[in-house]
């Protein structure tokens, strides 16, 4: 038996399966048997029936590839009716059928073949029961006419595709004459194929809206063998002009010449007109089982905040119209606009890759779209499988305005607490540094300096004495042109105006965040990256960063309607306050203006480093500045290491980042936002110092939020029922593993990374023991 055999057609593989043949014969002879054997031989297989009904019967359930009828002696059946009802069937279209006839003698004049081939024979064979002259027959037959017979069969399921094919289709000859469209074609310009097939292009009313050379120019493109896509007006049968994408592809045939020209044309929905006729092709294209549609749309539902999936929305159908009708009016507004932003140019690039694009991936792009259009394009939204309450609350007290919805469409805006600004404190002064606390300092630029040492020994005044340090280490003085007399009577202005009776927001904290800010500016690729003012304004935003900090957040100060709410439009209140407070007290008084000597362009160029990294720290943005980091330091730094690394040294790669000042705002936004929450990270004692002190001013807040009658923003903090490791575990889950790795990535940490595994796994060890407090029971007693 004869294997399958791989046939090419074009760029279409087909696998054709072993020939069979059906002999028709009356009776047994040596022709017949010639036939057998010589399909033995191929491998082919064979089948003989004697009458004209099993023929037919034989053949309807086989579906031979070659048929060979003995029309020899017409005294057992009429071969030609025979071959007649065979081609009455649609099965017999690709199939071949052989007349065996009679030799004919010297002196006879061959008989034509005509009468055969209107019977629906495909060619004669002189009888010759020779097996090897019956066998070149057969081969021959299938290696020409079979072969070809099944290479235009598989044309069926091109022309299927073409037929459902949503784009209109166009072929002619090299002469333009119209030789198939599809339905999509016809529906289009309003023709039935009839009224088309057969006729040249120049017949076909044109539409005067094109530009008089447009057809030369087409032609001089298709004529060469080049493809020509652009924009065209077609006249349809109803006289409406409509505008097409139209791309004309030359097909190649015989002899190397163009034989055939393929369109593809669709509708270019920019006008009324169009957009009419777009919806219509477009309903009609997708209405099918709306039922499935609308279950397979529910099932693509994904689970965060009720998203369609991307890979989704590819297959559902049935919202093409909409999103193909959208897409073509969203690409006509953006066209209009005479002012490109970034975004702006981002969507026409994805509009003009929509032009020609399948509509699956059409569809992808247009979700793409919506996603671009919205305003949170970094915040991950919360679903089902995040929905922990210690995560909710930490996202709902620190990501929003504090705008909760009670019941209907209400907010609360009350007046009950009306927080305003502490009244501005008065600094003690200090003289030199005791020597206590100068040896205490000594150690202040190792990661793990005590904070709380440095507290203590202070009196709860470590900003002073840890700013006076760190600024002298940096130069800071000698960059603003200061002495060190208006330094320190700066730090202790700003230090007065931290509350000291907050439990976290104070200015231990400040003195915290600054110390953490200065260990970041030492390393070596941060150092490289950003120039001396980066290193002054950070200094100076780290410290000033929570300046008069009330205890209470953001959603909190919303809720009650506080002074600074309404000041800041409920708006990044906090972080607006503390650097606007900074500068007046800055300002206000020669004594402790550190700014007072540097020209007016440095100060301008300071100040905007220092607010732009103190509203960082504002959390509504945190994801924002996290994918930035990523997508602008991370990864490019990634791919240019490899390179780097094998020169060694990575100066190429701080020194890119130098020349782009928008990547040296990453780097300092990324390094103040580290270091405000940097706790989790720290040394274990001082860690769980600082989850205790946190947790007792969220503690605070909500009972404060529950005697004022406000909404209660972060319900877990409630101290009679708190998990601390949980609000820990989910604090750092979802603010700080992410960005700490990316942090570490660029200016690595390894001393970090490794306090915060032990950290992490300190409180895992404590949930899952059901310990809600800072340690274990057995800790506190000891």
């Amino acid at each position: 038996q004869a294997s399958a055999t791989e046939v090419q057609i074009g760029p279409m593989r087909l696998i054709q399966d072993p020939i069979q043949v059906l002999l028709i014969f009356a009776k047994e002879d040596i022709q017949s048997d010639g036939f057998w054997w010589a399909c033995d031989r191929a491998g082919y297989r064979c089948n003989i029936a004697r009458t004209p009904e099993s023929a037919l019967e034989c053949f309807l359930d086989k579906h031979q590839e070659i048929i060979v009828i003995d029309h020899r002696n017409s005294r057992y059946f009429d071969a030609e009716a025979i071959c007649r009802s065979i081609r009455a069937t649609k099965l017999s279209e690709h199939t071949v059928i052989l007349a065996v006839v009679p030799r004919t003698s010297a002196d006879q004049e061959e008989a034509s073949v005509l009468p055969l081939l209107n019977a629906g024979f495909d060619r004669q064979f002189m009888e010759n029961s020779s097996v090897t002259a019956c066998y070149n027959e057969l081969i021959q037959i299938e290696h020409g006419e079979v072969r070809s017979q099944f290479k235009l069969r598989a044309c069926n399921a091109v022309f299927t595709a073409l037929d459902h094919c949503q784009e209109a289709v166009e072929i002619t000859s090299e002469d333009h004459v119209i030789q198939y469209v599809n339905p999509a074609f016809e529906q289009m310009m309003g023709y039935h194929k009839g009224e088309l097939i057969g006729k040249e292009l120049t017949e076909l009313p044109k539409s005067d809206k094109n530009c008089a050379d447009l057809s030369d120019t087409i032609n001089t493109f298709i004529k060469k063998g080049k493809e020509w896509q652009g924009v065209y007006y077609a006249r349809r049968k109803s006289g409406d002009s409509i505008q097409q994408h139209v791309k004309i592809t030359p097909v190649i045939g015989q002899g190397g010449k163009i034989r055939h020209f393929v369109s593809l044309k669709r509708l270019r929905c920019t006008n009324e007109n169009n957009k009419q006729l777009c919806k219509s092709h477009y309903d009609e294209n997708y209405t099918g089982d709306n039922s499935q549609s609308e279950s397979h749309s529910f099932k693509c539902k994904n689970r965060r905040k009720d998203s369609v999936d991307i890979k989704s929305i590819t297959s559902q159908s049935s919202d093409a119209p909409s999103l193909q009708t959208r897409r073509y009016s969203s690409m006509a507004r953006i066209h209009s606009m005479t002012i490109e932003a970034p975004i702006t140019k981002v969507i026409n690039i994805i509009n003009a890759a929509q032009e020609n694009s399948p509509i699956t991936v059409a569809e992808a792009l247009d979700r793409v779209l919506e996603i671009l259009r919205t305003t949170e394009l970094y915040s991950p939204q919360l679903g089902t499988k995040d929905e922990d309450p210690h995560t909710s609350d930490l996202v709902g007290g620190l990501m929003t305005d504090g705008l909760r919805r009670l019941s209907g469409n209400e907010y609360v805006f009350s007046k009950n607490a009306n927080l305003s600004h502490s009244h501005l404190s008065v600094p003690n002064t200090i003289s030199d540094v005791p020597p206590c606390i100068a040896q205490l300092l000594d150690d202040e630029e190792s990661w793990d300096f005590n904070i709380f040492e440095l507290e203590a020994v202070t009196n709860k005044r470590p900003l002073v004495y840890l700013g006076l340090k760190v600024f002298g280490r940096f130069g800071v003085p000698e960059f603003l042109n200061c002495s060190e007399a208006t330094l320190r009577a700066w730090l202790q202005v700003i230090e007065a105006n931290y509350h000291s009776s907050n439990s976290y927001h104070n200015s231990t904290h400040a003195a915290d965040v600054l110390h953490a800010t200065a260990f970041f500016l030492g390393k070596e690729r941060v150092k490289g990256s950003l120039d001396h003012l980066d290193e002054v304004a950070a200094l100076i935003a780290a410290t000033i960063h929570d300046v008069d900090h009330p205890g209470r957040t953001n959603s909190f100060l919303c809720n009650a309607g506080s002074e600074l709410a309404v000041l800041y439009n409920d708006t990044a209140v906090l972080e607006s306050h503390h650097t606007a407070l900074a500068f007046q007290l800055t300002t206000k008084d020669s004594k402790c203006n550190i700014f007072k000597n540097i020209d007016r362009n440095h100060y301008r160029t300071l100040r905007q480093a220092i607010i732009d990294m103190v509203l960082a720290t504002e959390m509504t943005k945190h994801f924002e500045h996290v994918n930035k980091f990523v997508n602008s330091i991370n990864k490019p730094m990634a791919s240019e290491e490899n390179s780097a690394h094998s020169e060694g040294s990575d100066c190429e790669c701080t020194a890119n980042i130098k020349n782009f000042p928008d990547n040296q705002t990453l780097i300092k936004r990324m390094m103040i936002k580290c270091a405000d929450v940097a706790n989790p990270c720290r040394p274990l004692e001082l860690c769980i110092e600082w989850a205790g002190r946190i947790s007792e001013e969220y503690f605070a807040q909500t009972d404060e939020e529950k005697r004022q009658g406000l909404p209660v923003v972060m319900p877990v903090f409630d101290r009679n029922t708190c998990s601390i490791p949980k609000s820990q575990i989910s604090f750092i889950d979802y603010f700080i593993t992410d960005m700490f790795d990316a942090w570490d990535a660029f200016a690595h940490l390894p001393v970090l990374m490794q306090h915060l595994a032990n950290n992490y796994k300190h409180w895992k060890t404590l949930d899952e023991l059901k310990c809600k407090s800072l340690r274990l029971p057995s800790e506190n007693n000891n």
